[in-house]
């Protein structure tokens, strides 16, 4: 079929490589003129595993075009996917200007006798579809023939491509017999599970979704806490609760909480979607206060340790929310630098993905950006241990003791094997773990 995505962000790229790749022509807009400049080179603008060769394959193909025209790729094209930003605003609640913003670019470019299946894949509130259909129906002059679909996405970042490519499920919610036939026939290729709800029922899964996932986060590292105090050890309890399989051991990770671009916005969102509502979710307004609560208690395991933060030099492993990505978006590695920062440390840090993103944005200015692990640990008091990247769990402890002031490690996401690093001469602290 004929696609075109209008945002080629995070979503909207790797669906359209991935959509592109299944056969499908694809047209990917975005009003940044340097950002399709770069794409239409073959520079993609996000690391993600398995998509540069993607688009670089399918660029290639003439399945996937890059443009800022939002009038020609909607001329083109059969199915017209939406997915820009849904901030979040300072209350909580979700900034659909951008959403409204291509709602009206659309309906002006929409013309007589055209058929289109307009399709929300941005994650944003329920009943947004409804608002999507009227702006257009409003600022459409000819009466164009269309229907709103919403197709939420599943992506993790890190696997991004696969999760599209081979997705647990699809979910389409629409009104129309014949916009979901559209959608079907788009996702036919990919041989998964589909559900076809209405609109607003598609809507609420995302954010259900995300909130339960960040749920089982908060639960853990709540027991994580009475592992500590009782002596327990946290990923044994979380092996145990895993192994039912109502349950899964997926998302019951202790550690120093949740971040990235998703979970906290789409909390917040679903707090401020069921507050509108008259339905207040007060469940996760505690997931969300465990969560802050845990970096609160990782800090304090370093103050204890070196009584006085200031002048410090403090090594820090990871900026990237999770590993595998170079988001630092709501990372909580990037507040761990910044509270350092702030307490008067020297701060060395060294991500082997994030460093290029956190310095564009500005997020870790004052730290010390190193170039590997080990010159980021030299004449270190402490290492912190941020985000779980592999290249973190190799490391030659030998090494990294000679290189550090005082061998004190903490593990913020209980990466290392806690008798390995003791046997090697470090005071080791990790989350929940004796």
């Amino acid at each position: 079929m004929k696609i075109c995505i209008i945002g080629s962000g995070y979503v909207g790229l790797v669906s359209g490589a991935c959509f592109a790749e299944v056969g499908h022509d694809v047209i990917c807009v975005d009003n940044n003129q340097g950002k399709v400049d770069m794409l239409k080179a073959g520079k993609i603008p996000i690391y993600e595993p398995g998509l540069e060769d993607l688009v670089h394959r399918n660029v290639s193909a003439k399945k996937l075009q890059f443009t800022t025209s939002t009038e020609d790729a909607v001329d083109k094209s059969e199915v017209v996917f939406i997915a820009v930003p849904t901030p979040p605003q300072p209350d909580g609640s979700v900034d659909l200007s951008y959403i409204e913003k291509v709602a009206r670019e659309i309906a002006v470019v929409l013309k007589p006798g055209q058929y289109r299946v307009i399709v929300d894949k941005s994650t944003v509130p329920v009943r947004t579809g409804e608002k999507v259909a009227d702006t257009i129906r409003r600022y459409n002059k000819g009466g164009a023939d269309f229907d709103v679909v919403s197709n939420p996405e599943f992506l993790r970042e890190g696997c991004a491509v696969p999760d599209l490519m081979k997705p647990d499920r699809i979910v389409i919610g629409g009104n129309s017999e014949r916009a979901i036939a559209a959608m079907q026939k788009i996702y036919e290729p990919f041989m998964a599970p589909v559900l076809v709800t209405d609109i607003n029922s598609a809507e609420l899964i995302k954010h259900a979704a995300n909130s339960f996932l960040a749920l089982k986060i908060s639960y853990i590292n709540a027991v994580a806490q009475i592992c500590e105090a009782s002596g327990a050890d946290v990923e044994k309890v979380a092996d145990g609760i895993g192994m039912d399989r109502r349950i899964g051991r997926n998302f019951l990770n202790a550690g120093i909480g949740y971040g990235g671009s998703c979970f906290p916005k789409d909390i917040a969102a679903f707090i401020a979607i069921s507050d509108d509502l008259g339905v207040p979710f007060t469940l996760l307004k505690e997931v969300q206060r465990i969560n802050a609560t845990q970096r609160e208690r990782f800090l304090a395991k370093i103050r204890e340790a070196l009584w006085v933060l200031k002048e410090k030099k403090i090594a820090v492993w990871g900026l990237t929310f999770k590993p595998d990505t170079d988001d630092v978006r709501s990372s909580v590695a990037v507040d761990v630098v910044r509270d350092l920062l702030a307490e008067g440390a020297i701060v060395t840090v060294y991500d082997p993905k994030g460093m290029e993103k956190a310095t564009e944005y500005k997020l870790v200015e004052g730290a010390i950006l190193a170039n590997s692990p080990l010159e980021a640990a030299e004449g270190a008091e402490a290492l912190i241990v941020a985000t779980e990247w592999k290249e973190f769990a190799a490391v030659n402890f030998e090494e990294l003791k000679e290189r550090m002031h005082t061998p004190l490690i903490f593990d913020g996401r209980n990466l290392l094997d806690p008798v390995i690093a003791r046997s090697f001469g470090f005071t080791y602290t990790s989350i929940g773990r004796a």
